[in-house]
């Protein structure tokens, strides 16, 4: 299977890539679940071969090289992930796609490298992190859980809280080591806001999409995109923060005229 290594601290990243000469889109996943949730919900079958594909695992999850002290997940070390990645893959520059923490991995690669992102779609994103707000995305004590070392506990929480989750989201989980995701989250909780300022010259064309129900998320788009100059935001009706992929067709509506607009 395809991999980079990271040049810093030497974390093995593994990816699935096409390679057709169309124009790169990279699909950045979210927190606890992997690549594979690109292809289990349909994105890639959409996208390809119109665009070609680019699916990492984030460190910390999938295959990915999996550190159990949080200073291992500092936004620096993930952004030499994604510039690893795209030299094994050839690529000086993509459209970067990410889903909740993949939106924020993608806006710190644009604001600090802009010429590698071609566009930016962030769905479910934020600029601003807020610890008492990661609890609600899965469940009270979900660290905790993390903590044992067992994935079972973590995903039996997320069931006890929201019911049976489908089988694509239940093998990412699966996949995760609970120890490195806890080493994750704390690192992830102790970030800092992207400020308004850094918003406001970041000159990358954005689509922002984020459920009506993904508070306090749909509040931040909305702030994002007052701010960010050339950002729109296509808010999903009914939608929570977990709800937010899929069904995918309404995403698939908005993102693939944006992408063709942009290449």
């Amino acid at each position: 299977m395809p991999h980079a290594v990271n040049p810093v601290d030497a974390q093995t990243i593994y990816f699935d890539a096409s390679d057709t000469g169309a124009p790169p889109v990279l699909l950045l996943h979210g927190s606890a679940l992997s690549r594979s949730i690109w292809r289990g919900l349909g994105y890639v079958k959409a996208l390809e071969p119109e665009f070609d594909t680019i699916r990492m695992d984030l460190r910390g999850h999938g295959r990915s090289g999996k550190p159990h002290d949080p200073a291992a997940y500092a936004m620096d070390l993930v952004l030499e992930d994604v510039k690893a990645v795209l030299a094994a893959t050839g690529h000086e520059s993509i459209h970067l796609v990410g889903y909740s923490f993949g939106s924020r991995v993608g806006l710190s690669l644009a604001i600090k490298h802009p010429s590698m992102v071609r566009s930016l779609t962030m769905l479910g994103g934020t600029h601003a992190i807020e610890a008492q707000h990661i609890s609600t995305l899965f469940f009270d004590g979900y660290l905790e859980a993390l903590k044992t070392g067992d994935m079972d506990a973590f995903i039996d929480g997320m069931e006890a809280g929201g019911g049976k989750l489908d089988p694509a989201t239940r093998h990412a989980f699966a996949s995760n080591d609970a120890l490195a995701l806890a080493a994750y989250f704390e690192a992830t909780e102790s970030g800092s806001a992207v400020s308004e300022t850094l918003l406001h010259q970041l000159a990358t064309p954005t689509l922002l999409m984020t459920g009506t129900r993904d508070v306090p998320r749909i509040d931040h788009s909305r702030v994002m995109a007052s701010v960010m100059p050339h950002a729109r935001l296509v808010a999903l009706e009914g939608r929570s923060h977990g709800g937010t992929l899929y069904p995918p067709q309404q995403i698939l509506e908005q993102l693939l005229p944006f992408l063709r607009s942009h290449s």
